[in-house]
């Protein structure tokens, strides 16, 4: 069993960037989530509410974060942090320190998305000294961990398998097949078996020398139903609807993935075509 995909997000919410390798830090892949749109009093904003975000394109530079749209020119970041204002921010209930990345950037959402429900749009940066912990109950006696703004885990696991046999279901009902981007992962695998990664508590790399520990199977929401290039919602409601009705953890909702945290290996690199070993539960 080996790693076929890594991705990180480094702005929650906006496009992906593959990666072949990447560092591993407490709070995920090197850079992932480290920035979020928010509106005027600070509360996070998502594809959940606005679609279109998924067709923001991301780039990462030596020097810059870079932002994409096909009707603006492009946006640039500097990665250093310095002078920002500090503001409060919220990812569902946690308040986090934040700064924000000034009025260009908000100019520069507002003319790709528009205003939000009357609130303009920044885009803010996770504070340096900021610590977001990791919902204590699901994890193991003993154990912290903390994320940026990623849902609520600094990893997110999927096997290959999994995807097959939702899209072979999708078929079943004459629906066109969904792309692994549909479920933002940070970690894909391909074991053959589906939904295996359910049933591992955790996952590592020998030669690496690094472990995730699988903690929490993902519910998934309503960005599922959402292309990922285009920010369209092609056929509404799925393929949520059919993550529901496989009812996969024997629970209401739709669960794909599993929400991991890192055992060990913090700074170690991980790499696509990285052979695997799990440890059942």
């Amino acid at each position: 069993m080996r790693i076929t995909q890594l991705s990180i997000y480094p702005v929650k919410s906006l496009g992906a960037i593959a990666l072949n390798e990447a560092e591993l830090t407490p709070e995920g892949l090197a850079w992932d989530r480290r920035w979020m749109v928010v509106d005027d009093v600070g509360r996070f904003v998502t594809q959940r509410q606005l679609p279109a975000m998924a067709a923001i394109r991301v780039g990462l530079e030596a020097d810059a974060l870079v932002l994409r749209h096909p009707d603006a020119e492009a946006l640039r970041v500097p990665l250093s942090a310095e002078g920002q204002e500090r503001l409060t921010v919220y990812v569902w209930e946690d308040r986090c320190a934040a700064l924000d990345e000034g009025a260009e950037a908000r100019e520069w959402l507002g003319g790709v998305l528009g205003d939000f429900r009357g609130s303009g749009l920044r885009l803010v940066r996770f504070a340096p000294d900021q610590r977001r912990r990791v919902e204590p109950h699901y994890l193991a006696p003993g154990e912290q961990a903390h994320t940026g703004f990623a849902d609520g885990y600094p990893f997110l696991v999927v096997g290959e398998a999994s995807l097959a046999e939702l899209n072979r279901r999708l078929a079943a009902k004459g629906l066109e097949p969904v792309p692994m981007s549909r479920f933002r992962p940070s970690i894909v695998i391909d074991h053959e078996m589906p939904f295996v990664e359910d049933g591992w508590q955790e996952l590592a790399a020998a030669e690496s020398g690094w472990r995730l520990g699988l903690r929490k199977p993902c519910q998934r929401c309503k960005i599922t139903t959402v292309d990922q290039h285009s920010g369209e919602i092609e056929v509404p409601g799925e393929p949520l609807r059919t993550l529901v009705e496989m009812n996969t953890r024997l629970a209401p909702g739709g669960y794909f993935g599993q929400n991991a945290i890192l055992l060990a290996g913090e700074g170690r690199t991980i790499s696509v075509g990285e052979p695997l070993t799990p440890k059942p539960r």
